[in-house]
Protein backbone atom coordinates (compact mmCIF):
# COMPACT_ATOMS: atom_id res chain seq x y z
CA UNK A 1 0.00 0.00 0.00
CA UNK A 2 2.81 2.67 0.50
CA UNK A 3 4.21 1.42 -2.70
CA UNK A 4 0.76 2.38 -4.62
CA UNK A 5 0.69 6.13 -2.35
CA UNK A 6 3.90 6.60 -3.79
CA UNK A 7 3.76 6.35 -7.20
CA UNK A 8 0.24 7.65 -7.01
CA UNK A 9 1.57 10.95 -5.38
CA UNK A 10 3.94 11.37 -7.82
CA UNK A 11 1.44 10.52 -10.61
CA UNK A 12 -0.38 13.44 -8.97
CA UNK A 13 2.02 16.17 -8.69
CA UNK A 14 2.82 15.39 -12.42
CA UNK A 15 -0.55 15.59 -13.27
CA UNK A 16 -0.59 18.90 -11.01
CA UNK A 17 2.79 20.40 -13.17
CA UNK A 18 4.30 20.79 -9.68
CA UNK A 19 7.63 20.49 -9.05
CA UNK A 20 8.53 19.11 -5.25
CA UNK A 21 9.27 22.79 -3.59
CA UNK A 22 5.98 24.39 -5.65
CA UNK A 23 4.01 21.45 -4.17
CA UNK A 24 5.98 22.49 -0.88
CA UNK A 25 4.78 26.28 -1.38
CA UNK A 26 1.23 25.30 -2.53
CA UNK A 27 0.73 23.58 1.14
CA UNK A 28 2.29 26.41 2.73
CA UNK A 29 5.81 24.73 3.53
CA UNK A 30 3.69 22.52 6.39
CA UNK A 31 5.87 19.64 4.83
CA UNK A 32 9.18 20.26 3.09
CA UNK A 33 9.81 19.44 -0.23
CA UNK A 34 12.51 16.74 1.41
CA UNK A 35 9.85 15.19 2.84
CA UNK A 36 7.45 14.99 -0.04
CA UNK A 37 10.44 13.06 -1.79
CA UNK A 38 10.44 10.67 0.40
CA UNK A 39 6.48 10.34 0.57
CA UNK A 40 7.23 9.65 -3.25
CA UNK A 41 9.66 7.19 -2.85
CA UNK A 42 8.00 5.11 0.06
CA UNK A 43 10.21 5.60 2.64
CA UNK A 44 7.48 8.35 4.79
CA UNK A 45 3.75 7.89 5.29
CA UNK A 46 1.32 11.20 5.52
CA UNK A 47 -0.69 11.51 8.37
CA UNK A 48 -4.47 11.80 7.30
CA UNK A 49 -4.70 16.03 7.98
CA UNK A 50 -2.06 16.27 5.18
CA UNK A 51 -3.52 13.54 2.82
CA UNK A 52 -6.39 15.72 2.76
CA UNK A 53 -4.31 19.09 2.15
CA UNK A 54 -2.51 17.13 -0.68
CA UNK A 55 -5.89 16.03 -1.81
CA UNK A 56 -7.23 19.79 -2.07
CA UNK A 57 -4.17 20.87 -3.54
CA UNK A 58 -3.46 18.40 -6.21
CA UNK A 59 -7.41 18.40 -7.36
CA UNK A 60 -7.42 14.58 -6.97
CA UNK A 61 -9.76 12.85 -4.51
CA UNK A 62 -8.03 11.08 -1.56
CA UNK A 63 -8.94 7.58 -2.85
CA UNK A 64 -7.07 8.37 -5.91
CA UNK A 65 -4.00 7.73 -3.76
CA UNK A 66 -4.71 4.40 -2.94
CA UNK A 67 -6.48 3.20 -6.05
CA UNK A 68 -3.71 0.58 -7.68
CA UNK A 69 -4.62 0.62 -11.43
CA UNK A 70 -5.48 -2.82 -12.59
CA UNK A 71 -4.11 -2.20 -16.16
CA UNK A 72 -0.78 0.46 -16.30
CA UNK A 73 0.61 1.88 -19.37
CA UNK A 74 3.87 3.20 -20.70
CA UNK A 75 4.06 5.95 -23.67
CA UNK A 76 6.43 5.58 -25.72
CA UNK A 77 7.71 8.18 -27.94
CA UNK A 78 4.84 10.22 -27.75
CA UNK A 79 4.58 12.41 -31.21
CA UNK A 80 3.40 16.17 -30.69
CA UNK A 81 1.20 18.03 -32.94
CA UNK A 82 3.57 21.64 -32.80
CA UNK A 83 5.04 24.02 -30.63
CA UNK A 84 6.40 21.30 -28.55
CA UNK A 85 9.51 23.20 -28.08
CA UNK A 86 7.25 25.99 -26.44
CA UNK A 87 5.75 23.26 -23.83
CA UNK A 88 8.50 23.15 -20.62
CA UNK A 89 9.70 19.87 -19.21
CA UNK A 90 6.96 20.20 -16.30
CA UNK A 91 4.16 21.05 -19.20
CA UNK A 92 5.14 17.59 -21.12
CA UNK A 93 5.18 15.45 -18.23
CA UNK A 94 1.86 16.64 -16.92
CA UNK A 95 0.93 16.28 -20.52
CA UNK A 96 1.83 12.66 -20.52
CA UNK A 97 0.86 11.74 -16.71
CA UNK A 98 -2.71 12.73 -17.84
CA UNK A 99 -2.78 10.44 -20.82
CA UNK A 100 -1.47 7.56 -19.52
CA UNK A 101 -4.21 7.77 -16.24
CA UNK A 102 -7.01 8.29 -18.28
CA UNK A 103 -5.68 5.73 -20.57
CA UNK A 104 -5.16 2.95 -18.39
CA UNK A 105 -8.73 3.91 -16.96
CA UNK A 106 -10.00 3.43 -20.69
CA UNK A 107 -8.78 0.15 -21.04
CA UNK A 108 -9.23 -0.87 -17.39
CA UNK A 109 -13.30 -0.27 -18.61
CA UNK A 110 -13.05 -2.04 -21.58
CA UNK A 111 -11.17 -4.79 -19.74
CA UNK A 112 -13.92 -5.12 -17.16
CA UNK A 113 -16.41 -5.13 -20.20
CA UNK A 114 -14.87 -7.67 -21.79
CA UNK A 115 -15.17 -5.90 -25.15
CA UNK A 116 -12.86 -7.08 -27.96
CA UNK A 117 -13.92 -4.90 -31.12
CA UNK A 118 -11.20 -5.13 -33.60
CA UNK A 119 -9.89 -1.70 -34.91
CA UNK A 120 -10.06 -0.43 -38.49
CA UNK A 121 -7.04 1.68 -38.79
CA UNK A 122 -6.36 3.25 -41.88
CA UNK A 123 -2.71 2.01 -42.82
CA UNK A 124 -1.02 3.82 -46.13
CA UNK A 125 1.81 1.52 -47.32
CA UNK A 126 3.98 3.64 -49.76
CA UNK A 127 6.33 6.84 -48.14
CA UNK A 128 4.58 9.99 -47.94
CA UNK A 129 7.45 12.22 -49.37
CA UNK A 130 5.89 14.80 -51.69
CA UNK A 131 2.55 17.01 -50.88
CA UNK A 132 0.81 14.58 -54.16
CA UNK A 133 1.92 11.50 -52.00
CA UNK A 134 -0.32 13.37 -48.76
CA UNK A 135 -2.67 14.30 -51.42
CA UNK A 136 -2.92 10.33 -52.80
CA UNK A 137 -3.46 9.23 -49.15
CA UNK A 138 -6.42 11.68 -48.16
CA UNK A 139 -8.05 9.97 -50.96
CA UNK A 140 -7.47 6.63 -50.20
CA UNK A 141 -8.86 7.62 -46.91
CA UNK A 142 -11.75 8.61 -48.34
CA UNK A 143 -12.40 4.91 -50.76
CA UNK A 144 -11.26 3.45 -47.59
CA UNK A 145 -13.93 4.74 -45.09
CA UNK A 146 -16.79 4.75 -48.09
CA UNK A 147 -16.75 8.69 -47.14
CA UNK A 148 -17.34 9.80 -50.97
CA UNK A 149 -16.78 13.28 -50.94
CA UNK A 150 -18.99 14.64 -48.57
CA UNK A 151 -18.40 17.25 -45.61
CA UNK A 152 -17.17 14.71 -42.42
CA UNK A 153 -20.05 15.38 -39.83
CA UNK A 154 -17.84 14.62 -37.14
CA UNK A 155 -14.35 13.68 -37.43
CA UNK A 156 -14.19 12.71 -33.57
CA UNK A 157 -16.86 10.27 -33.54
CA UNK A 158 -15.45 8.74 -37.18
CA UNK A 159 -12.38 8.10 -35.60
CA UNK A 160 -13.98 6.62 -32.48
CA UNK A 161 -15.92 4.45 -34.26
CA UNK A 162 -12.74 2.92 -36.33
CA UNK A 163 -11.16 2.25 -33.03
CA UNK A 164 -8.78 5.19 -32.20
CA UNK A 165 -8.64 5.95 -28.56
CA UNK A 166 -9.35 9.94 -29.10
CA UNK A 167 -9.17 11.45 -25.46
CA UNK A 168 -9.03 14.83 -24.45
CA UNK A 169 -7.11 16.60 -21.47
CA UNK A 170 -6.73 19.62 -19.44
CA UNK A 171 -3.31 21.55 -21.14
CA UNK A 172 -1.42 24.56 -21.85
CA UNK A 173 -2.61 26.66 -25.21
CA UNK A 174 0.42 25.87 -26.32
CA UNK A 175 -0.39 22.13 -26.84
CA UNK A 176 -2.94 21.05 -29.66
CA UNK A 177 -2.22 17.35 -29.53
CA UNK A 178 -0.43 14.32 -29.96
CA UNK A 179 -0.17 10.66 -31.47
CA UNK A 180 0.96 7.32 -29.58
CA UNK A 181 1.21 3.99 -29.68
CA UNK A 182 0.35 1.65 -26.17
CA UNK A 183 0.38 -2.01 -26.94
CA UNK A 184 -0.58 -1.76 -30.54
CA UNK A 185 -3.69 1.04 -29.76
CA UNK A 186 -3.48 4.13 -31.06
CA UNK A 187 -4.12 6.87 -29.06
CA UNK A 188 -5.01 10.50 -30.31
CA UNK A 189 -4.87 13.13 -27.47
CA UNK A 190 -6.23 16.77 -27.66
CA UNK A 191 -6.49 19.91 -25.68
CA UNK A 192 -10.11 20.22 -23.97
CA UNK A 193 -9.14 24.06 -23.67
CA UNK A 194 -8.42 25.08 -27.15
CA UNK A 195 -11.79 24.13 -29.54
CA UNK A 196 -14.60 26.42 -27.80
CA UNK A 197 -16.10 27.78 -31.12
CA UNK A 198 -13.29 26.41 -33.06
CA UNK A 199 -14.41 22.69 -34.05
CA UNK A 200 -12.63 23.20 -37.61
CA UNK A 201 -9.14 23.61 -35.76
CA UNK A 202 -9.84 20.31 -33.62
CA UNK A 203 -11.75 18.47 -36.50
CA UNK A 204 -8.04 19.67 -38.21
CA UNK A 205 -5.79 18.18 -35.41
CA UNK A 206 -7.73 14.83 -34.99
CA UNK A 207 -6.93 13.87 -38.58
CA UNK A 208 -3.52 15.56 -38.64
CA UNK A 209 -2.43 12.83 -36.05
CA UNK A 210 -4.58 10.57 -37.78
CA UNK A 211 -1.64 10.95 -40.42
CA UNK A 212 1.02 10.54 -37.73
CA UNK A 213 -0.35 7.05 -37.08
CA UNK A 214 -0.54 6.02 -40.79
CA UNK A 215 2.56 7.51 -42.87
CA UNK A 216 6.03 6.32 -43.50
CA UNK A 217 8.33 8.98 -43.95
CA UNK A 218 11.69 8.78 -45.12
CA UNK A 219 14.90 8.65 -43.01
CA UNK A 220 16.02 11.82 -42.09
CA UNK A 221 13.20 13.81 -43.39
CA UNK A 222 12.66 17.01 -41.21
CA UNK A 223 10.10 17.42 -38.69
CA UNK A 224 9.14 20.16 -40.17
CA UNK A 225 8.74 18.99 -43.60
CA UNK A 226 6.78 16.25 -41.81
CA UNK A 227 4.45 18.47 -40.18
CA UNK A 228 3.33 20.03 -43.19
CA UNK A 229 2.90 16.87 -45.32
CA UNK A 230 0.15 15.97 -42.08
CA UNK A 231 -1.43 19.23 -42.95
CA UNK A 232 -1.85 18.64 -46.73
CA UNK A 233 -3.26 15.29 -45.53
CA UNK A 234 -5.49 16.74 -42.90
CA UNK A 235 -7.06 19.71 -45.27
CA UNK A 236 -7.15 17.07 -48.28
CA UNK A 237 -9.38 14.70 -46.35
CA UNK A 238 -11.28 17.25 -44.93
CA UNK A 239 -12.20 19.24 -48.33
CA UNK A 240 -11.66 17.03 -51.10
CA UNK A 241 -9.33 18.86 -53.92
CA UNK A 242 -12.10 17.97 -56.40
CA UNK A 243 -14.38 19.71 -54.79
CA UNK A 244 -12.62 22.58 -53.82
CA UNK A 245 -11.33 22.73 -57.75
CA UNK A 246 -15.16 23.01 -58.54
CA UNK A 247 -16.28 25.39 -56.02
CA UNK A 248 -13.12 27.98 -56.06
CA UNK A 249 -12.98 27.55 -60.01
CA UNK A 250 -9.69 29.20 -61.35
CA UNK A 251 -8.96 32.90 -62.81
CA UNK A 252 -11.21 34.72 -60.92
CA UNK A 253 -10.54 38.07 -59.54
CA UNK A 254 -11.22 38.58 -55.91
CA UNK A 255 -12.60 36.31 -53.01
CA UNK A 256 -15.37 37.29 -50.57
CA UNK A 257 -15.04 36.86 -47.14
CA UNK A 258 -19.22 35.79 -47.56
CA UNK A 259 -18.22 32.93 -49.60
CA UNK A 260 -15.10 31.30 -47.69
CA UNK A 261 -17.27 31.30 -44.56
CA UNK A 262 -19.68 29.60 -46.67
CA UNK A 263 -17.00 27.21 -47.67
CA UNK A 264 -15.76 26.78 -43.91
CA UNK A 265 -19.29 26.09 -42.31
CA UNK A 266 -20.15 22.77 -45.24
CA UNK A 267 -16.71 21.16 -44.67
CA UNK A 268 -15.41 22.01 -41.31
CA UNK A 269 -11.97 23.61 -42.65
CA UNK A 270 -10.50 26.51 -41.85
CA UNK A 271 -9.75 29.63 -43.82
CA UNK A 272 -6.57 29.99 -43.40
CA UNK A 273 -6.60 25.92 -44.42
CA UNK A 274 -8.76 26.67 -47.38
CA UNK A 275 -5.76 29.33 -48.77
CA UNK A 276 -3.73 26.80 -48.48
CA UNK A 277 -5.50 24.47 -50.45
CA UNK A 278 -6.18 26.90 -53.16
CA UNK A 279 -2.10 27.68 -53.42
CA UNK A 280 -1.72 23.65 -53.59
CA UNK A 281 -3.99 23.34 -56.13
CA UNK A 282 -2.50 26.41 -58.16
CA UNK A 283 -6.04 27.73 -57.98
CA UNK A 284 -4.23 30.94 -56.61
CA UNK A 285 -0.82 32.50 -56.93
CA UNK A 286 1.66 33.69 -54.46
CA UNK A 287 0.63 37.07 -54.71
CA UNK A 288 -2.89 36.38 -53.79
CA UNK A 289 -1.96 33.97 -51.27
CA UNK A 290 0.09 36.74 -49.64
CA UNK A 291 -2.85 39.16 -49.88
CA UNK A 292 -5.42 36.67 -48.48
CA UNK A 293 -3.19 36.18 -45.26
CA UNK A 294 -2.26 39.75 -44.59
CA UNK A 295 -6.15 40.73 -45.08
CA UNK A 296 -6.68 37.16 -42.96
CA UNK A 297 -4.34 39.03 -39.91
CA UNK A 298 -5.50 42.52 -40.30
CA UNK A 299 -8.38 41.28 -39.26
CA UNK A 300 -7.19 39.38 -36.33
CA UNK A 301 -8.13 36.34 -37.21
CA UNK A 302 -5.01 34.76 -36.60
CA UNK A 303 -5.82 34.57 -32.67
CA UNK A 304 -7.43 32.13 -30.90
CA UNK A 305 -11.26 31.48 -31.72
CA UNK A 306 -11.66 34.50 -33.73
CA UNK A 307 -11.82 33.25 -37.13
CA UNK A 308 -15.49 34.10 -38.21
CA UNK A 309 -17.67 31.10 -39.27
CA UNK A 310 -18.14 27.42 -37.78
CA UNK A 311 -19.10 23.86 -38.59
CA UNK A 312 -21.85 22.64 -36.29
CA UNK A 313 -20.55 19.65 -35.09
CA UNK A 314 -19.86 18.22 -31.41
CA UNK A 315 -16.09 16.91 -32.11
CA UNK A 316 -16.17 15.81 -28.45
CA UNK A 317 -14.72 12.02 -27.68
CA UNK A 318 -17.75 9.84 -25.84
CA UNK A 319 -17.14 6.40 -25.95
CA UNK A 320 -15.49 6.43 -22.61
CA UNK A 321 -18.05 8.08 -20.90
CA UNK A 322 -20.39 5.73 -22.41
CA UNK A 323 -18.33 3.08 -21.31
CA UNK A 324 -18.39 4.83 -17.87
CA UNK A 325 -22.17 4.42 -18.28
CA UNK A 326 -22.89 1.30 -19.75
CA UNK A 327 -20.72 -0.09 -17.02
CA UNK A 328 -23.06 1.77 -14.56
CA UNK A 329 -26.08 0.37 -15.82
CA UNK A 330 -24.84 -3.28 -15.90
CA UNK A 331 -23.92 -3.01 -12.40
CA UNK A 332 -20.36 -3.93 -12.67
CA UNK A 333 -19.04 -0.92 -10.99
CA UNK A 334 -20.59 1.45 -8.34
CA UNK A 335 -21.45 4.93 -8.48
CA UNK A 336 -17.88 5.79 -6.63
CA UNK A 337 -16.04 3.62 -9.16
CA UNK A 338 -18.47 5.79 -11.86
CA UNK A 339 -17.14 8.73 -10.61
CA UNK A 340 -13.27 8.14 -10.24
CA UNK A 341 -13.07 6.77 -13.83
CA UNK A 342 -14.39 10.23 -14.73
CA UNK A 343 -12.03 11.92 -12.43
CA UNK A 344 -15.30 14.05 -10.76
CA UNK A 345 -16.04 13.52 -7.14
CA UNK A 346 -19.06 11.46 -6.08
CA UNK A 347 -21.17 14.67 -5.29
CA UNK A 348 -20.39 15.63 -8.45
CA UNK A 349 -20.93 12.84 -10.76
CA UNK A 350 -23.89 11.82 -8.87
CA UNK A 351 -25.36 15.89 -9.28
CA UNK A 352 -25.06 14.96 -13.62
CA UNK A 353 -26.66 11.32 -12.91
CA UNK A 354 -30.37 11.21 -14.64
CA UNK A 355 -31.67 7.89 -14.49
CA UNK A 356 -34.52 6.89 -16.93
CA UNK A 357 -35.15 3.53 -16.45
Amino acid sequence: MENTFAIRLLSARKMAGMSLQKLADALGNIVTKQSLNKYEKGVMKPDSDLLVKLSNVLNVPVDYFYAEPIVTVELTNPDYRKHSSRISTTQKAAIEEKTKTLLERYLELENLLNLEDKPSYFEYEDEIITPNDAEKAAKKLREDWDLGYDPIPDVVAMLEDKGYKVIEIDAPGKFDGLSVEVGGLKVIVLNSNLWEGNNCRKRFTALHELAHHSFRFPNGMEKKAEEKLCHVFASAVLYPSAMAEKELHFERFHFYENELILIKERWGISLAAIFQTALRLEIINDYVFKCLNINYRSRGYHKDNNEPGNFLSQEKPVRFLRLVYFALGKGLISVNEAAYYTGNSVWEFRKSMKQMA
